[in-house]
């Protein structure tokens, strides 16, 4: 049986199944619905959205069901903007309390007409069980509350500039709303009622400190070079891989930051003839990744991508689940723990932890490096709040 949810908020439970609201008791048949929401515990729950990798309503909905779509989707907008006039947050309130019945039943009859044409016309993609897993962690993050306040952050508020940045951050949401389809290639963005923990100024870390003791960052060292190593099936390095090459590719004639230079200039430059070695093989990654104008990565995403930008792309989208991947089994890990999954920033998952739970690190650096496509170094930092991060070293 189709049915809705009628909030995404864990604490609001109510969903639209056979034309009628039931915020208790709802019918035991239901099994498809368009998007994951918190209180659906049901692992065999099918989700239209994840058919269509994100795709928007507006984009997959049948020409028959645009124009109503479209109707109810201006309407949403209108009761939405009225919200904020009245300054009315929704993260404190479910939205079933707040608008008429009538558009409840109205726009969820829409998207159960959606949800069956998906479901109906579109292949279940081979990434779908990943795609799944890392919905869940990014909705568990989505309502955590940043801890965000300016204590020792003096700098911040010398400069005009500075000073309104600082303010609006500080007045913005505190929490971080990740869009897992916000890139082709499954990079993460953030919509705009978010923190901009992607994007803000590097200095404005600051702002944000530990709800535990202190921040744990894990991060890959030399992601991108690794993936390419690894779907080259060549082992890992245990050291630096920046130093590793300029022993092993450039034979000790380079420094440190020439050698990384060098190896990204050629390698997303497929013109590029400057190294040749059978470690990082371009074109062997690309006869087993790429085909009639897709690439299909490990984690079975398929995109389309011409040939230049392919490796690219490649890459990026297998690097980037990676590490989604791993900070979706690091959350396991932490479930009935103090410390917690708190954001990913790129190739980095940051923990908020608690002192009590050092004995762990160990263990969770050890599982976020050993990843499908190898072993990865892994960088540990730990501090008291996310700017002033020191090496760690177990």
């Amino acid at each position: 049986m189709i049915f809705q949810a009628l909030d995404d908020k864990t604490e609001c439970v109510g969903v639209y199944a056979n034309g009628q609201l039931y915020f208790d008791n709802w019918p035991e048949e239901i099994a498809q619905t368009w998007k994951y929401t918190g209180f659906l515990s049901d692992g065999n729950i099918e989700y239209a959205s994840l058919y269509c990798e994100g795709a928007p309503l507006e984009r997959i909905a049948p020409a028959s069901l645009k124009d109503p779509l479209a109707k109810a989707q201006r309407r949403l907008k209108a009761y939405a903007q009225s919200f904020r006039i009245a300054k009315i947050n929704l993260r404190d309130h479910c939205i079933f309390e707040l608008v008429p019945e009538d558009f409840l039943k109205e726009f969820c009859e829409i998207k159960n007409k959606i949800t069956e044409h998906v479901l109906t016309t579109y292949d279940k993609p081979p990434c779908y069980e990943h795609l799944m897993d890392a919905t869940k962690l990014l909705y568990k993050i989505k309502f955590q509350t940043l801890q965000l306040n300016p204590d020792n952050c003096k700098e911040l508020f010398y400069s005009t500039p500075s000073r309104a940045m600082a303010k609006k951050l500080l007045e913005g949401p505190h929490y971080i709303n990740y869009n897992l389809f916000g890139t082709v290639t499954g990079r993460l963005t953030t919509f705009p009622e978010s923190f901009p923990i992607l994007t803000s100024q590097r200095g404005f870390r600051q702002l944000i400190k530990p709800k535990n003791d202190w921040f744990l960052s894990l991060d890959y060292n030399g992601a991108e070079v690794r993936t390419l190593m690894g779907l080259s099936e060549q082992a890992q390095p245990s050291q630096d891989i920046h130093q590793w090459n300029v022993k092993n590719i450039f034979g000790g004639g380079v420094t440190r930051e020439e050698a990384k230079t060098l190896l990204f200039s050629w390698l997303y430059n497929p013109e590029s003839e400057a190294i040749e070695t059978e470690v990082y093989d371009r074109e062997k990654v690309l006869e087993a990744w790429y085909r009639d104008d897709h690439i299909l990565t490990p984690f079975g995403r398929k995109i389309k991508v011409d040939k230049r930008k392919a490796l690219n792309y490649l890459i990026q989208s297998t690097t980037a689940d990676l590490v989604i991947e791993r900070a979706v089994v690091v959350d396991k890990m932490l479930e009935g723990k103090k410390s917690f999954v708190s954001h990913i920033v790129h190739d980095e998952l940051v923990i908020d932890m608690a002192d009590e739970e050092r004995e762990m690190i160990a263990e969770i650096r050890d599982t976020f490096a050993d990843n499908q496509i190898g072993n990865y170094l892994v960088n540990l930092r730990a501090g008291k709040n996310y700017l002033d991060l020191k090496d760690l070293n177990l």
